[in-house]
């Protein structure tokens, strides 16, 4: 029996084995999916990841790129940086050295029109920061050196007027508070009125135009938790705060404001537990300007994850009917709704064409690994007596945060939900809890939704509450001319390259319809020895 078992199975794998090669043949020969965005430039610098640091920052407002670029110094701790900067054709349009003091290490990178900073931290010295703020332009580089004692991680950047707005959490490792550095005159100051116990979470949006600058926080007594907006001057002076909160076994748990900007709208929009403020329960949005104006508290909207016409989409489809028609004889029954234990990272709020605005969130979860282990005493033997014992056990170790899809909701004006879908992903895990999922809008006012998954570009184009594939993928071209124009007609593929290994890829919306793509990356040659490089790509959708 044994014997015929095996001979069918040899047999069976004798048949398929042909056919299943063939079928890998055609899905790497499959055309392009549709909508498939164009590669219209791509350059390479001679760095391995090693030997170097590389920093992006976008500038939309004149569509370069701006690099900080960190070289191993031999025989030395120390590196040497530089600014590049790129054109949209990411030709090397500047490049200024930077002399960074040999105890400091990079922290964060921001922009503000079309000047970039970035800041660093002593590994010697805790609380002393050091900051870099280059502009093009001019051709210049402007730093400061500060002692902020106090400080023991910068955790968000922001500038607003010349001026870096930076959140720090405190050497007690139990509060979190901003400092405000002033470039121009060296000054640092820590925002008193910014001073809250972990674990709050905390927002900002600031515009330079408006001279304004407001914080989102949350506070929670353990059982429920409320939001605290924070009305600040460019200079860091409070101006006004509220309280938002809801009544019942509602909690909000963190939102994101609408851009000082839209002088119009005041619109804030977030996520709200069931009694448990650690996992979110669905979406709220209110509008606080009318609710100003008329002198009432702003009333609340909520919108329960099962609501949603598209969340669950990461189900399997039978799974997600037999959660809804549970839900469905629990409301009949008058039973409360089901609890959910999901946690969201919210984007910045987008504007939208139509006055509205566009709420992106990332669903995600920490990601754990479990390592066996045994330890023994002895001269071991299988009976574990006094002349030998084992003892067996596992530890569980932190192994970043897995992100499962990202939910996009449009909102109009008045705070009301319009429309909603989701972009399912797979295998997106990063160890730093921030933004994977990358967003822009289109020209005919769709949005595509975008990442790196290693070496392919993985997206969704968004239609509103419109159906769409999830699955569309390409390959990161690894011969694109970095001479092409933006119609792509000088772009060129040269098929005999490979690439065997990509690391710290990401991709970062740039202007227009444009992403750059950016990571470390191995390439075989068809002819010649291996390249290590640090790339950028230009695609356009």
């Amino acid at each position: 029996m044994n014997f015929r078992f095996l001979s069918l199975l040899l047999l069976l794998l004798a048949l398929t084995g042909p056919l299943n090669l063939r079928a890998q043949k055609r899905s790497k020969d499959a055309p392009p999916p549709p909508n498939a965005p164009r590669q219209v430039a791509r350059t390479e610098l001679p760095l391995e990841p090693g030997e170097s640091e590389v920093h992006v920052q976008t500038l939309p407002a004149d569509s370069t790129v701006v690099l900080l670029i960190g070289r191993d110094r031999p025989l030395s701790s120390k590196n040497n940086f530089a600014f590049q900067q790129y054109d949209h054709t990411l030709r090397l349009r500047n490049e200024l050295a930077l002399e960074v003091p040999e105890e400091f290490d990079f922290t964060r990178m921001c922009s503000e029109g079309n000047v970039v900073f970035a800041l660093f931290s002593s590994r010697s010295k805790p609380g002393r920061l050091w900051a870099a703020a280059y502009n093009g332009h001019l051709g210049e580089v402007r730093t400061q050196q500060y002692e902020s004692k106090l400080s023991k991680e910068v955790v968000e950047l922001k500038a607003v007027d010349g001026r870096l707005f930076a959140t720090v959490l405190l050497n007690d490792q139990l509060h979190v508070s901003a400092l405000l550095l002033d470039l121009a005159t060296g000054q640092m100051q820590y925002l008193s009125s910014i001073y809250e116990p972990l674990p709050t979470q905390l927002t900002f949006v600031a515009d330079a135009a408006s001279r304004r600058a407001e914080y989102v926080l949350s506070q929670t007594n353990g059982r429920k938790s409320r939001l605290l907006l924070k009305r600040l001057t460019e200079r860091g002076q409070l101006v006004s705060s509220e309280f938002v909160q809801a009544e019942s076994e509602r909690s909000l748990i963190t939102a994101q404001l609408t851009p000082p900007q839209d002088t119009t709208a005041r619109l804030l929009m977030g996520t709200y537990s069931l009694r448990n403020p650690a996992y979110a329960q669905g979406l709220f949005a209110t509008d606080l300007r009318t609710a100003a104006n008329a002198g009432i508290k702003p009333p609340l909207r909520f919108y329960d994850f099962l609501r949603l016409k598209h969340f669950f989409d990461y189900l399997k489809p039978r799974r997600q009917a037999r959660l809804r028609e549970r839900n469905e004889r629990r409301a009949a029954r008058s039973v409360p709704p089901l609890r959910w234990r999901y946690r969201l990272l919210l984007h910045e709020l987008l504007p939208q064409p139509d006055g509205g605005y566009v709420l992106v969130a990332e669903v995600y979860y920490p990601h754990y690994r479990y390592n066996s282990y045994n330890n023994y005493m002895g001269p071991f033997n299988n009976i574990g007596n006094q002349f030998g014992s084992a003892n067996y056990g596992s530890s569980r170790v932190f192994d970043g945060y897995q992100t499962t899809h990202a939910l996009v909701c449009g909102f109009d004006r008045a705070g009301t939900l319009l429309w909603d879908n989701t972009f399912v992903v797979e295998n997106l895990r990063r160890y730093e809890l921030e933004e994977a999922v990358r967003l822009q809008t289109l020209p005919d006012g769709r949005l595509v939704l975008a990442y790196l998954d290693e070496e392919k570009l993985r997206y969704k184009i968004i239609n509103r509450a419109e159906a769409a594939p999830n699955d569309h993928e390409v390959p990161l071209q690894t011969g694109v001319s970095p001479a092409a124009d933006t119609t792509g007609a000088k772009t060129s593929a040269v098929p005999i390259e490979k690439v065997t290994s990509t690391q710290q890829a990401d991709i970062l919306p740039w202007f227009g319809s444009r992403f750059v793509a950016i990571g470390y990356q191995r390439v075989r040659a068809g002819n010649g020895p291996d390249r290590e490089v640090f790339f950028l790509n230009s695609i356009v959708f």
